[in-house]
């Protein structure tokens, strides 16, 4: 897989004509646009058919939680959008991600499933009565999601060696969080730049503000694939 190819771009906004103007900026130096719950709340379906319209892999992030019906019909709604990938909660039981997985048509999108979200810290599991070290409770959800039929996790970036020992090579790890040593990092709390999340094993890495907020967003996301090319 090429250096640029690993790399979904988080487009964090609810302007649609924004979101195509930087897509189409970005086309051919990114993998793909990652769009979530802002563009969609604003947007809705037809944004996302737009985006998808640019020619470019879209991961359709809505971290769907709910009962399993419910979350069969969202995912089928979100095959119709064209998406390449999208989430649900592991933390939703194997019931939900089952549906989830019935729910695909012709194998698209690829349902990923979400462990821990990368802005929670280990005391604050904790306080949601979590017991469980961060670790350890991520590979719990990612060995549920993993044995019920997802093609995928998303974790985050220092959780991704202890997760290719238990799941193998075959499950796909998309990571945010990720966050080049000349960015800031925001409120990611376990970040980890795009170099070292591709060396210990990731396969997709999801960057939004180093890129979207920078002078230049394509001069910024060559940048980023240059240097993951560098530890070939």
């Amino acid at each position: 897989m090429k250096a640029e190819d690993r790399v979904f771009c988080a487009i964090d906004t609810t302007d649609l004509n924004y979101a195509l103007s930087l897509g189409k900026s970005l086309k051919g130096l990114v993998g793909g646009l990652k769009i979530g719950k802002e563009f969609f709340t604003a947007n809705g379906p037809d944004g996302v058919k737009q985006i998808t319209a640019l020619g470019m892999p879209v991961f359709l992030d809505l971290k769907f939680h709910d009962i399993p019906n419910t979350v069969e019909g969202a995912i089928r709604a979100a095959a119709r959008t064209g998406c390449f990938m999208t989430t649900i909660h592991a933390s939703g039981g194997g019931a939900m991600i089952r549906a989830a997985i019935d729910a695909k048509q012709c194998n698209m999108p690829m349902i990923l499933a979400v462990t821990v979200l990368t802005s929670l810290a280990e005391n604050e599991l904790k306080s949601i009565g979590i017991k469980d070290p961060l670790e350890r409770h991520v590979v719990t959800l990612a060995k549920l999601a993993r044995d019920n039929g997802a093609d995928g996790i998303v974790a985050s970036s220092h959780e991704i060696i202890r997760l290719r020992a238990e799941l193998g090579k075959e499950c796909v790890l998309v990571v945010p969080g990720i966050r080049p040593n000349w960015a800031a990092t925001n409120d990611q709390k376990r970040t980890m730049t795009p170099a070292e999340a591709v060396a210990a094993g990731a396969d997709f890495l999801v960057i939004g503000r180093p890129i979207t907020q920078a002078k230049v967003p394509a001069k910024a996301a060559t940048r980023i694939a240059a240097e993951i090319e560098a530890i070939n």
